[in-house]
């Protein structure tokens, strides 16, 4: 295990946004994220977890370590009749987690196929993708305390989730690393088909009792059509919410604007689409020199050479308006911002 001092960020995170962190650290076990809380402490610096670097957004350099975690592992920790129960570390990649679990024969991921990222991440954002969200299956995280590494387990309940919402981005935000997950998976498939891609892409290839494997690849075969790689493009994938709202205001929006799509949830509130705000709005393919909203989705942002995180956001902040200016709806961005700009 090294440590870096004034460590460029560029090729850790997705947006390859320009940064610089006053220390960084990979590590791939239990016993180096420990020795790296302590050296922190030491130091006198606060600690930032990083997984992929594929949801943040570096407004500028981090005065800060800025651990990147590298650990693996999948265990059975129970096998009943119906269902298995896994323990996953948070360094291994989400994608190829449900790819293996889905070649398992453990069921329930599927329908969040390629969503990019480390499975430590994923509980931040309570990541979810075509009508499944990872709430419904999460038992149990385990993480470290940052001030004293500390060993603490919470509970589905204890993690307050909420849509792309969790107490890691409230109250525990900055305060834990985030070890591994424990999540419970069936071994009897039960597809989730409802959502409105699902059903155009089953409809369109007259597939009408889909198999978990169909479902995977479906959504593999959509997000791809629609959200561009990383490596090509620079993106955090969406980067706005899509905001929920009472249905009263939400009837009064469709009244005026009939073809926004709305979608009710289980909490009583609708959810609308923010895509389709920002492209009304005349965003969507927008380039202003290295920033830009994607030509194929409005809701992806993309650094299209050197732009910097202060750029970035500043179109976001236009954007923001834009659509509050038509809509009467303020969006948030779904990213974690970090860094400091000069």
């Amino acid at each position: 295990m090294m440590f870096y001092r004034n460590q460029a960020l560029r090729p850790y995170n997705t947006l390859a946004l320009p940064a610089y962190a006053e220390a960084f650290v990979t590590v791939t076990s239990d016993a180096e994220l420990v020795s790296a809380l302590q050296w922190a402490r030491a130091e006198h610096l606060p600690v930032v977890p990083l997984g992929q670097g594929s949801n943040v957004v570096l407004a500028g350099d981090i005065n800060a370590l800025v651990l990147r975690q590298e650990t693996r592992g999948i265990q059975i920790l129970e096998r009943g009749a119906t269902s298995v129960a896994l323990r996953v570390a948070a360094g291994e990649n989400w994608h190829e987690f449900v790819q293996w679990s889905l070649h398992q024969g453990y069921y329930g991921l599927e329908n969040l196929a390629l969503i990019p990222g480390t499975v430590g991440a994923a509980p931040i954002q309570n990541i979810g993708a075509y009508g499944v969200d990872l709430q419904s299956v999460l038992l149990q995280v385990h993480a470290r305390k940052i001030v004293d590494e500390e060993q603490v387990v919470l509970n589905n309940a204890a993690c307050a989730f909420g849509y792309r919402e969790s107490i890691f981005k409230s109250e525990l935000k900055d305060e834990i690393v985030i070890t591994a997950i424990d999540l419970q998976l069936s071994l009897h498939p039960s597809v989730k088909t409802s959502y409105p891609d699902l059903e155009k892409y089953f409809k369109k290839y007259h597939l009408e009792e889909p198999t978990p494997h169909e479902v995977f690849d479906a959504v593999v075969n959509i997000r791809r059509s629609k959200l561009p790689e990383p490596s090509s493009e620079p993106n955090a994938g969406s980067f706005f919410k899509n905001p929920l709202v009472s249905p009263e205001f939400a009837e009064k929006l469709v009244e005026k604007y009939p073809s926004l799509p709305c979608y009710m949830q289980g909490d009583g509130r609708v959810k609308v689409a923010a895509a389709w705000m920002i492209d009304h709005c005349g965003w969507k393919g927008y380039r202003y020199h290295d920033v830009g909203v994607h030509t194929e989705h409005a809701l992806v942002l993309v650094n299209y050479g050197n732009s910097s995180g202060a750029q970035l956001l500043s179109m976001a902040s236009d954007i923001v308006g834009s659509v509050y200016e038509h809509f009467g709806i303020r969006l948030e961005i779904e990213p974690r911002l970090y860094g400091t700009s000069a």
